[in-house]
């Protein structure tokens, strides 16, 4: 994947025209909060989704806030736009901040299998690894297939 197709502005527009200028590689945009993934998905006209499991925001013991909703998943599913999964940022991760990450992205993973979005694992050593790592986070084996292909 080519570093430079990965847009990380906090403002929609300039994201807009980034989306416009680049051609040929798969377009990636990384997650910045709620209202500009929203404008962003609606917008469309990119592949990838990156890291949206890594806004802030307050969990509580009934509730986890991954930044991914049935709302996001139905547009994102619409526009055809896969979610992205940065391995390689999780896996520097200490213990602590690793397992709410691996909480937030389980929960992403459940809410992508209802709605019929892609998931794309991005920046990993080995292929069957990640497979087994999705399939343990409950995605379905065609998802752990598809989440390994560019």
């Amino acid at each position: 994947i080519n570093m430079d197709a990965i847009i990380e502005t906090d403002n929609p527009e300039k994201a807009k025209q980034a989306i416009k200028s680049i051609k040929n590689s798969p377009i990636i945009i990384k997650s910045k909060n709620l209202d500009f993934d929203r404008k962003l998905l609606e917008y469309g006209k990119f592949d990838i989704l990156l890291d949206i499991e890594k806004t802030n925001g307050k969990n509580t013991l009934r509730y986890i806030n991954s930044g991914l909703n049935h709302v996001l998943a139905r547009i994102a599913s619409k526009n055809n736009i896969a979610l992205g999964i940065d391995l390689l940022a999780l896996s520097k991760k200490n213990k602590k901040e690793k397992a709410e990450l691996l909480t937030k992205i389980k929960q992403n993973i459940k809410i992508c299998r209802k709605a019929g979005v892609k998931i794309k694992a991005l920046f990993y050593k080995d292929k069957k690894d990640v497979m087994s790592l999705f399939q343990s986070l409950g995605a379905s084996s065609q998802q752990a297939i598809e989440s390994t292909k560019v």
